[in-house]
């Protein structure tokens, strides 16, 4: 009775076992089959080209986990930007001969490594004028407005200004950098671009960065040649008017003076005369018809 019983506990131990097996080998076949669905899902999606992002997307900052360079580099990169103070400055002087006031405009120029951007002179019957726009490195901006107001002449007025563009230079900068890097971004993808769609939407994007990318490097450039560069609008003004009391001319040349004026006058007067023509023409007929008319109404 007890071999029975032996032989009958070791028939069951070993089906127990067989089906343990079957089991483990179920499962490793299940685990191979789905290692398998998912390379080919990788490799299904290697063949198919990432969406280009959109406009949204693209004008946020790039996290560290997409690109190379972060926003937080970019912070930090914005914290060592210099101040970027951009200094004008408008000046009228009166002088008493302009000839000699330009040279020594020119000597202050040169002396402080300035040049001139424009120059426009005037000369009406009543003054002189002579307009300079002066560019000057910013470190000698105040010393030549000193020497301007320094034995030039009579200064009438003067105004100078400051605009601090650190803030939009910051701003300006760090949005160049986030366009260059999805630039990049995007020529890797039109790299990798399969179908011709593609193709024409990821070329569309990358023209649209680049001319957005020209314009903020312009705009980087004309702030640093403002910064680097003051502006000084001057102007070199000489009265001509002249009055009996302060005035050295003799009487006779005022006298020829008087006479000129008085016979300008007179050719003035005469040709506005003649300038109204018209108007002495159609008076003699004007008269005649009403002579006509008061004189058939007696008749009647």
């Amino acid at each position: 009775m007890k071999n029975i019983i032996f032989v009958l506990f070791c028939i069951v131990l070993f089906n127990c076992n067989k089906s343990e097996a079957v089991a483990d080998r179920s499962m490793s076949a299940m685990t191979v089959i789905d290692d398998e669905d998912k390379a080919k899902s990788s490799e299904m999606d290697m063949l198919v080209p990432p969406p280009p992002p959109n406009e949204e997307v693209r004008k946020q900052p790039i996290s560290a986990a997409t690109s190379n360079s972060s926003p937080v580099k970019n912070s930090k990169k914005a914290e060592i930007i210099s101040k970027k103070i951009i200094k004008n400055g408008e000046m009228e002087i009166q002088v008493g001969e302009i000839k000699k006031a330009h040279q020594k405009i020119n000597e202050i120029i040169k002396n402080n490594t300035a040049y001139i951007q424009t120059e426009r002179f005037t000369n009406n019957d009543t003054a002189e004028n002579l307009n300079l726009t002066i560019r000057v490195p910013h470190q000698n901006f105040d010393a030549l407005i000193n020497s301007f107001s320094d034995g030039v002449g009579s200064i009438l007025s003067k105004n100078i200004s400051s605009d601090d563009v650190t803030e939009e230079y910051t701003d300006v900068s760090i949005k160049l950098t986030n366009k260059k890097i999805y630039l990049e971004k995007y020529r890797d993808m039109l790299r990798s671009a399969k179908t011709t769609k593609d193709m024409l939407e990821i070329q569309e994007n990358i023209r649209e960065l680049e001319d957005e990318i020209d314009v903020s490097e312009g705009r980087l450039r004309y702030i640093d040649d403002r910064v680097d560069y003051s502006t000084l609008n001057l102007n070199l003004y000489k009265e001509k008017v002249r009055s009996s009391a302060t005035s050295k001319i003799g009487f006779g040349s005022r006298f020829g003076d008087s006479v000129t004026e008085g016979w300008n006058s007179f050719v003035a007067f005469f040709l506005g005369l003649i300038s109204l023509w018209p108007f002495l023409l159609l008076i003699p007929i004007i008269i005649v018809i009403w002579k006509k008319w008061r004189k058939n109404r007696r008749k009647i």
